[in-house]
């Protein structure tokens, strides 16, 4: 059963939107631009993105979370097993960077989701 009403129908859910980088006014994939860069604009429907201020938030919040996170980790590999120096490198550093680069993308599209759904503006935009 689907609760689509006129209004947001062919729109994608916050999660799905997230994760694959789906535009939030017809959910195409044309997103992202790059690694984790957003396109201009649709190339579906011509949203655009630029006139959403994401910011630093995303990545300040997940250097905290996901460096937090593989930390722990490493030291509990450390304690249990005492791996040679090696063994980190070669399991932390390509881990870490595939988790922050998913890890970003998918806050960065889920933060322009949220401010395109709640029609959110700079304070003091002329916009209305």
């Amino acid at each position: 059963m689907s609760s689509d009403t006129p209004e947001t129908k062919g729109q994608p859910g916050f999660a799905e939107a997230a994760l694959f980088g789906l535009c939030p006014e017809c959910g195409a994939r044309t997103l992202f631009d790059g690694v984790a860069q957003f396109a201009p604009k649709c190339s579906s429907c011509g949203l655009d993105y630029s006139k959403f201020n994401v910011g630093d938030g995303p990545a300040g919040f997940l250097t905290l979370i996901i460096g937090g996170l593989i930390v722990g980790l490493a030291l509990w590999l450390e304690v249990s097993l005492a791996p040679p120096f090696w063994v980190h490198a070669m399991l932390w550093i390509p881990l870490t960077a595939a988790a922050v680069l998913i890890g970003l993308r998918a806050a960065k599209a889920a933060l322009l989701f949220a401010e395109y759904s709640r029609n959110a503006r700079e304070t003091g935009s002329q916009d209305l």
